[in-house]
């Protein structure tokens, strides 16, 4: 099991996951969210935004930085290879 946090302050739990493929799944999908709403100017990016995958003991197994990028679309934090998948996406 994996658990999903937004490390910024304060610190929150996002939500858990039962693979590290769905874990980073669900923090692209944060990502993605929080780009949405810095290009609709809703709340407020500062310094960005920081996310750590965990497991059962609470130990960070990966941390993301993620400052949206509202010049252009939003482009996935999560590479191909970080999924498994070898022979590149669709």
């Amino acid at each position: 099991m994996f658990e999903i946090w937004e490390t910024s302050d304060p610190a929150r739990l996002i939500s858990d996951a039962g693979s590290l493929k769905v874990a980073l799944e669900k923090v692209d999908t944060m990502c993605r969210l929080r780009h949405d709403q810095a290009v609709a100017h809703v709340g407020n990016t500062g310094e960005g935004y920081h996310f750590e995958i965990r497991d059962d003991d609470g130990k960070a197994l990966a941390r993301l930085s993620y400052v949206p990028d509202t010049s252009r679309a939003y482009q996935s934090v999560v590479v191909d290879e970080m999924r498994g998948d070898k022979h590149g996406g669709a």
